[in-house]
């Protein structure tokens, strides 16, 4: 009826399921070890039937119904072997036999089930499923009895409980030795973390002060030391700034680790550095007949870019205008010491970069001011230095009386000569006497000056240079050369000609300031300035603006030709020292009018006002 399960056809027909073969059915013991009271009860029924019918009954499957009641269904057996003894097979149940007792025993055909509203062939797979399972329960129950453990299933025939209570006791004791070591390293660590963090608990490096430090460290330590090399004022000069340094790092830092104090607070804090930039001032007053006072007046014109902490809310720019503030000395010791001494060269390029950095500096931490960023309350400023120690006073009962005495003897007794006191003397001859030989009557030769080696035209000549160092444009020793041209330059840039003969420079753009320096019969025409234009010790040199410029300096200068146009009319001109200066006004037409600027000067005095100058007007 039905076909073979998978199992079944990979096995062979006389193959049978294993049974508990060791083991007798027929000993008296053997119902007594059974441990499955329901499969006992079938195993009789069987027996009884088979000894009444004399018969054994057994059960195939058809191979011709559909594979699809295979499903599910469990191994096959041979249900007359495997449930016979050893001494023979064991009928099935009546239950389990055909459903009428008048169909002979030797048919083979299987038994028809009794009819049912399930179907006979469902009722039939149910059947063969149940007994399978039995079978298996049964097969499983004999050979293996399995018992729950935490620790794995323990196989029937294995280790008792003491072995596996000994095994326990074991792992526990092992467990027990790890969490101790464990305990003993944990703990130590703890410990040290607990006193490190009690002990070591110092507060970061703020990054503001960290980038002050880099400032002190790179620039300003190249200043400091370009400025030993050089010496004089020049060296004293720069520790003032050194110390005016650390005045300000010592107050950063202070910001850096408490809260804002108050005013009156804030002032006690700033007095230090206040100090010290009102020294590096008087430093400068003090010296001005020092051949480095162009050097010390940098300093002190720029010293107060220090002062950014007290600016609010953009610092950035006012140590911007510091720094410019500077510059004009910065140019005069490049264009004393330019061709002298390189070092001094390399001492503005130092001191221009660390107030460049400090700009930085502000503008990246303190953009809209000084930050108090701690917590704490703000630590007083640290003493001045004290006074130093008094000299050791002279001890004059020491010395000896009896010498003394004899060196006032001896003094009193040349003075006592008398007449004798004239006898060492020279006598002065006739010709020594200037009223009786005439040629002693004329003074010495006057004192005459030598040459200065650097003037216009006397150096050596040097290659023409046109580059540009960061925001300066620098042009020197260029003769006849009238297509220079300085382009794409940006506001803050500025041109320096030096040594220039014959030459024409055309500047486009809006740029800070022009400078030129010993130049001769040289032209420079631009569009805007932001500061003002120079003229230092120059010969027959002209300009033309064709935007605006707020101030033109001429100083040491013969000959000076200065085209204005409309917008610079309210020009300022400054002059000293200088001669040949005109003035051309635009007029309507395109024309120019030229004005003279005044050489000559009359002074007089005014009883109880000072002076009174006036301009002479030569109307011839």
């Amino acid at each position: 009826m039905f076909s073979k399960c998978c199992w079944c056809r990979s096995k062979s027909n006389n193959e049978s399921m294993p049974t508990d073969a060791g083991k007798k059915c027929d000993t008296p013991n053997a119902s007594k070890n059974n441990e499955l009271p329901i499969l006992d009860n079938v195993i009789r029924n069987a027996k009884s039937k088979s000894t009444s019918d004399g018969s054994d009954v057994k059960i195939e499957v058809s191979d011709n119904d559909d594979e699809v009641f295979c499903e599910g269904v469990g191994p096959a057996v041979k249900l007359a072997d495997n449930l016979g003894t050893c001494r023979g097979h064991t009928p099935l149940p009546t239950w389990f036999r055909e459903s009428s007792d008048v169909e002979t025993a030797d048919s083979e055909a299987p038994a028809t089930p009794p009819a049912t509203p399930v179907g006979k062939d469902e009722l039939a797979l149910r059947r063969h499923r149940l007994f399978s399972e039995i079978i298996d329960l049964t097969q499983h129950a004999a050979e293996h009895k399995v018992k729950f453990d935490p620790f794995g299933p323990v196989i029937a025939g294995g280790p008792d409980d003491s072995c596996l209570r000994s095994d326990l006791e074991e792992l526990i004791t092992r467990l027990e030795s790890v969490t101790s070591r464990l305990e003993k390293v944990c703990l130590p660590i703890e410990h040290l973390l607990s006193n490190f963090r009690k002990t070591s608990t110092p507060e970061e490096i703020n990054m503001s002060v960290q980038g002050f430090t880099d400032i002190i460290q790179g620039p300003l330590a190249q200043y400091l030391q370009i400025s030993q090399q050089i010496g004089g004022d020049v060296g004293q000069h720069s520790q003032l700034v050194h110390n005016a340094f650390q005045m300000q790092l010592q107050y950063l830092t202070i910001a850096s680790q408490s809260k804002q104090p108050s005013q009156p607070e804030i002032i006690n804090l700033l007095k230090p550095t206040s100090d010290q930039i009102s020294a590096i001032q008087d430093f400068r007053e003090k010296n001005r007949t020092s051949k480095f006072f162009n050097h010390l007046s940098a300093v002190s014109e720029s010293i107060p870019a220090l002062g950014w902490v007290t600016v609010s809310p953009a610092p950035a720019p006012y140590v911007k205008e510091m720094n410019d503030a500077g510059q004009f000395y910065t140019n005069r010791v490049l264009k004393d010491w330019k061709e002298k001494d390189k070092k001094h060269v390399d001492w503005v390029k130092a001191w221009l970069q660390s107030l460049s950095q400090l700009q930085a500096f502000v503008k990246q931490h303190h953009t809209t001011g000084l930050i108090w960023a701690g917590k704490g309350t703000a630590a007083p400023p640290p003493p001045p230095p004290g006074c130093p120690p008094p000299p050791p006073v002279l001890d004059f009962s020491a010395a000896p009386s009896a010498g003394g005495d004899a060196d006032r003897s001896a003094l009193f007794a040349q003075i006592n000569q008398g007449e004798n006191i004239t006898r060492n003397l020279k006598k002065v001859t006739s010709d020594m006497q200037s009223h009786k030989n005439t040629a002693l009557r004329e003074g010495p030769a006057p004192f005459k000056a030598p040459e200065r080696a650097g003037g216009i035209g006397s150096g050596l000549d040097k290659p023409p240079n046109f580059v540009r160092e960061g925001k300066k444009w620098l042009i020197e020793y260029q003769k006849g050369n009238h297509n220079l041209l300085v382009d794409n330059a940006e506001m803050n840039n500025v041109v320096y000609l030096f040594k220039c003969t014959d030459s024409t420079v055309v500047i486009k753009g809006k740029i800070n300031s022009i400078t030129l320096d010993s130049c001769k019969k040289t032209s420079v025409v631009f569009d805007s300035l932001v500061s003002s234009m120079e003229f230092i010790n120059c010969q027959s040199v002209q300009m033309q603006v064709l935007g605006k410029v707020p101030t033109i300096s001429i100083d040491k200068t013969d000959g000076c030709q200065m085209y204005l146009s409309p917008e610079s009319l309210d020009v300022v001109i400054v002059s000293s020292k200088s001669s040949e200066m005109n003035v051309l006004v635009p007029k309507g037409n395109g024309d120019y009018t030229e004005y003279p600027v005044p050489e000559q000067y009359r002074t007089t005095v005014v009883p109880g006002q000072g002076l009174n100058t006036t301009i002479v007007e030569n109307k011839g």
